[in-house]
């Protein structure tokens, strides 16, 4: 049995027992190799863990499950897992949902959201009833029907307005405050995987008009291997300024990369400093 046999054999082992939650030691045996040498080529192949691997099979599993209307101790059960928390956490930990809102789809939920200038170009925000949803700097108005759409995917069954007014408040907040941060905090409404929001909230603790390295993030969140995974969770930031990305540099000094420009990171750091 070649290498490749092995793990398309094991890939469908795990696709016809996601409901039994095969542990290692099982897949292993099924294609007559050691735990230890079957995580490390499955790994290789796949690109992924063998337990990753079948937490992403769960929660589509999960999908299926929840859209028919049956209960969390319900799907819990028929996906193998012990309780529905642990159902909880792989949707937070792969989808940044809970099974609740995956389901609800945003049903109920209104969001306004509108653009407007500010001194770093157009800047679309938008917020919901708990607070700001997504502030992002757009190159045209165009870019309103993409970041409309952002939304409408992550919530397609809430309700949106558009009102130009939230945007310009927002603007208008951050730009005259003398510190360049927003007191009393603004409430956010915004979802995450764990590792994301652990990023996020050291972001938070950086001091307007300094800079950390994305290594710095890394050793903070308990990490500090996982530096290429800290710039993507910068990256994935859905509310520029608000989470002080742009304080985000490279180990060398020099910039990195930035989500809205990286013109528009070097005139926010100078504005910063200011």
């Amino acid at each position: 049995m070649t290498d490749y046999d092995r793990i398309a054999r094991a890939i469908a082992y795990l696709e016809a027992n996601v409901s039994a939650q095969p542990q290692l030691d099982d897949v292993a045996r099924h294609v007559h190799l050691s735990p230890f040498h079957f995580q490390r080529l499955f790994t290789r192949w796949a690109g992924t863990t063998p337990k990753r691997f079948l937490q992403v099979l769960t929660l589509e599993l999960g999908k299926q499950l929840l859209q028919q209307d049956r209960s969390l101790l319900d799907v819990s059960d028929k996906l193998g897992l012990s309780s529905s928390s642990r159902l909880h956490d792989h949707f937070v930990q792969i989808e940044a949902v809970t099974p609740g809102e995956f389901r609800s789809q945003g049903a109920g939920l209104a969001i306004t959201y509108g653009v407007a200038e500010s001194p770093f170009g157009l800047l679309f925000a938008a917020r919901t009833p708990r607070g700001i949803c997504r502030c992002a700097f757009i190159d045209d108005k165009d870019a309103i029907d993409d970041q409309l759409a952002s939304l409408q995917t992550a919530w397609p069954l809430a309700s949106y307005r558009r009102d130009n007014a939230v945007a310009s408040d927002l603007a208008g907040l951050i730009t005259a405050l003398p510190d360049k941060a927003p007191k009393p905090p603004l409430p956010l409404h915004i979802s995450g995987t764990n590792f994301q929001l652990a990023v996020w909230r050291a972001l938070l603790q950086i001091p307007s008009g300094t800079a950390v390295s994305y290594g710095d993030i890394a050793a903070q969140v308990g990490s500090p291997k996982a530096v290429r995974a800290v710039g993507t969770a910068v990256g994935a930031n859905p509310v520029a300024l608000l989470i002080p990305c742009h304080r985000v540099i490279q180990q060398s000094g020099a910039l990195g990369g930035y989500r809205w420009g990286l013109t528009r990171k070097v005139a926010i750091q100078a504005w910063e400093r200011l």
